[in-house]
């Protein structure tokens, strides 16, 4: 984990990624965000930029390769695990089996997308806030 690294958002949509382009905006954290909208153009970005990412915050549901599949590539690849890179799943709903399958493929978090911008802002905050004080292998040197 690359507490200076971008933050990368994927999300397929439109109205969603411009809320979170809001609150990424009013909160000013120094990191880059980047926004993806599914999970082929993510895994070809982490695959193919000499990037260490912050935090990966990922709709479950989305078109060609959802959260979970782009989870398990992730996992799968020996390069891209061991960057330790927090991935969260942040989705509109939380159906159990979703739920369930997350956490079996090694998830960090699961959240729910608040209905308010001041929610979401809140929300945000603390996520971003919680993992720049947790400690990774890659900062135990």
């Amino acid at each position: 984990m690359n507490r200076n690294g971008p933050i990368i958002v994927i999300e397929d949509d439109l109205d969603d990624q411009n809320s979170l382009k809001e609150v990424f905006r009013e909160l000013n954290f120094k990191n880059e965000i980047i926004f993806l909208g599914d999970g082929v153009k993510a895994y070809d970005y982490l695959m193919n930029k000499p990037v260490e990412p912050f935090l990966i915050l990922s709709d479950i549901n989305m078109p060609r390769l959802n959260g979970l599949e782009l989870r398990q590539k992730i996992q799968n690849n020996a390069d891209l695990r061991q960057k330790c890179i927090p991935y969260l799943f942040f989705s509109s709903s939380a159906d159990q089996q979703n739920v369930v399958d997350a956490y079996s493929n090694s998830i960090q978090g699961f959240f729910v997308k608040p209905s308010s911008m001041p929610q979401l802002t809140n929300t945000m905050r603390k996520i971003v806030e919680y993992w720049q004080e947790c400690i990774s292998p890659n900062y135990c040197r």
